[in-house]
């Protein structure tokens, strides 16, 4: 048995390689995240990834160390995205592209729960300020669209979290794969401002 290659050392930048692999593995465990009903084994993300184990486990030692992984990309991912979709589209259909992909996160996040929790309890895993992450991208996003008179003005974008968590929680175990986004779709008309008769 050969031994592992050891990681870069620290300050030095990870090779191609190694990056390559890295960001294969998050793709993987976040597919593998999102399709479970229950724990993934590593051996189906390393092999998703086109990988080997010892790869996976060069990179993330321990179990929580990938779900940490993937669930801070993930969340890095949907917060970055409500100013580069605000460039692309109207604010209100900025505001319901977002909450597709907020929608999308808390699916893979569903497959990661068990292991999430467990590492918040025992402080293997940080606690991310997800809800307060979540609210500011939201904060921008209504605040484009009160401006531009397409997004309600008095909308708390503390609300419209709430919001959105009842709608997925609600949604969780529902067979009806499009009952999420018709509700997205009615929480965003919601936000429309209303027009005196």
């Amino acid at each position: 048995m050969t031994a592992p290659t050891p990681p870069d050392p620290p300050g030095r930048p990870a090779r191609a390689d190694a990056r390559r692999n890295r960001d294969k593995l998050l793709a993987a465990a976040r597919d593998a995240f999102a399709a479970a009903e229950g724990p993934v084994p590593l051996e189906a993300v390393a092999r998703g990834a086109g990988v080997g184990i010892g790869t996976l486990y060069r990179h993330f030692p321990t179990r929580e160390a990938l779900v940490e992984a993937v669930y801070a990309a993930e969340l890095d991912e949907v917060t970055a995205s409500a100013p580069a979709l605000l460039e692309r589209l109207p604010p209100d259909a900025a505001l319901r592209a977002w909450t597709d992909r907020y929608a999308a996160f808390v699916a893979t996040k569903r497959g990661m729960a068990d292991a999430l929790r467990a590492g918040w309890a025992s402080g293997s895993i940080a606690t991310p300020a997800t809800r307060e992450r979540v609210t500011a991208a939201l904060a921008t996003l209504l605040a484009a669209g009160a401006e531009a008179g397409t997004l309600r003005a008095d909308t708390d974008p503390e609300d419209v979290t709430v919001l959105l968590l009842g709608v997925f929680l609600a949604t969780a175990a529902d067979a009806d794969r499009g009952r999420t986004a018709r509700l997205l779709d009615l929480l965003v008309d919601a936000l429309r401002p209303t027009v005196s008769p």
